[in-house]
């Protein structure tokens, strides 16, 4: 057996294309850690996740209780999707996720923009989303360096040691 070199990656590229609070989160953290690892991060926010990096919607954001089998009910018990659809669950629940996320310190939305792009990360939102939901440059968060296109973004994750995380 021949012992391979592993090649350490050099670059991720996250695509976020919905607008929940564990959809948003699973980016920010995986983007922020890339960075705090000497890696290349670039963020990619495109339809529904185009709510993250919006200035009226990005502390805004909510989590999905209907049609989310992975929710559980405090003890672990699953959480019956019924329960998503009536008045007030979805914010109660939303509200308690960012509890618990307080708790452990993590950084509302506007925060973590600010530390991954310290770190040398960079956001970009979605040309043809952006123009879908009439937003431009001046309704995102000052963090978005660019609207670029699928094309462009391609471009930015071209090269070897390069991963494209789609969450």
């Amino acid at each position: 057996m021949s012992a391979e070199k592993e090649t350490p990656l050099k670059r991720v590229c996250i695509i976020c294309a919905k607008g929940t609070i564990e959809d948003v989160y699973a980016a920010l953290i995986m983007a922020n850690g890339a960075v705090m690892e000497g890696i290349e991060a670039k963020l990619f926010f495109t339809f529904f996740g185009l709510d993250a990096i919006t200035k009226k919607q990005m502390h805004k954001l909510h989590t999905g209780t209907v049609g989310n089998p992975a929710m559980r009910m405090p003890g672990g018990l699953p959480f019956p999707t019924i329960l998503g659809v009536l008045p007030g669950v979805e914010a109660g629940v939303s509200a308690m996720m960012k509890s618990q996320m307080a708790a452990l310190d993590i950084p509302p939305v506007d925060e973590f923009f600010e530390l991954i792009t310290a770190g040398g990360g960079e956001i970009y939102a979605c040309k043809l989303a952006a123009e879908m939901f009439k937003l431009k440059k001046e309704d995102l968060s000052e963090h978005v360096k660019d609207i670029i296109t699928v094309g462009q973004f391609y471009e930015l994750a071209a090269g070897e040691r390069t991963q494209i995380i789609f969450t």
